[in-house]
């Protein structure tokens, strides 16, 4: 969304700039926002397979490389917003956490807490980050905006992507897919047991995994909202608070 995937280390400035521009004009009190990776972070990380930790020397330059070209992708994004008059700050989360066996094991929470309660706007992302059985290992941005909204009692989550939410099947590939305009967690994890029983990878392009990391999330009551980020005026209308179209996924009974 906002890289180019098709060309690694390529941003999509016009997007980065748009959506600051979004961010800016709703103006939304005690906010934090989390990017992916797209064309930067993942070809890297993919190459060097930082995701399956550490192996052999050679591993250590790709962990300097995947963490530098996400850190090049946050100042773009932090840039723009500051253009727009956003209070953002650059969080680096490889600097505050520690995982282990691929999990946030521990996070230093302060200096981002005490961000929010001065009305900053902290900017964390995906990144490379040391773990404590591994060595290292991938965090991604849908682990960490999980964490983040059970630690800092969030009132919901707005999850911005390329489709217009979660769908029967990849709608990228699948003509027949059918939009899933709302969700309970109990639907959400009747979709992760029959993903696990027939051991299939996930057929709607990767978004249900993504989704499955927010279960604990929403368990806690934090409904999560997925809004498709490429049309303009979507994230604008779901930080004031309006109906747009896109997934709504809550833990009791889903509403019209």
């Amino acid at each position: 969304m906002i890289t180019r995937k098709e060309k690694p280390l390529t941003p999509n400035l016009r997007a980065i700039r748009r959506l600051a521009r979004e961010i800016s004009q709703a103006n939304v009190s005690r906010l934090i926002l989390v990017h992916g990776g797209g064309s930067y972070g993942h070809p890297l990380a993919r190459q060097y397979r930082i995701m399956d930790g550490y192996k052999d020397p050679s591993q250590i330059m790709g962990f300097s490389k995947t963490h530098q070209a996400m850190v090049a992708l946050n100042r773009l994004v932090v840039d723009a917003l500051i253009h727009h008059d956003v209070p953002a700050v650059a969080v680096q989360p490889s600097s505050c956490i520690l995982m282990k066996s691929g999990r946030i094991h521990v996070m230093e929470e302060r200096p981002l807490r005490r961000l929010l309660e001065m009305g900053f706007v902290p900017v964390l992302y995906g990144d490379a980050v040391i773990d404590s059985d591994a060595g290292f290992s991938i965090l991604s941005g849908d682990q960490l905006v999980s964490y983040l909204a059970l630690r800092l009692d969030a009132d919901h989550i707005v999850m911005g992507i390329d489709v217009d939410g979660l769908y029967t099947a990849d709608p990228k590939t699948d003509s027949s897919a059918r939009l899933i305009p709302h969700v309970t967690l109990e639907g959400l994890k009747r979709m992760q047991h029959k993903i696990e029983e027939a051991k299939v990878v996930d057929v709607t392009g990767g978004m249900l995994g993504k989704v499955l990391e927010l279960i604990p999330a929403v368990e806690r009551g934090i409904p999560t909202i997925i809004v498709n980020a490429a049309k303009p005026g979507n994230v604008y209308m779901t930080l004031k608070g309006e109906r747009v179209v896109g997934t709504m996924i809550e833990k009791g009974e889903t509403f019209a």
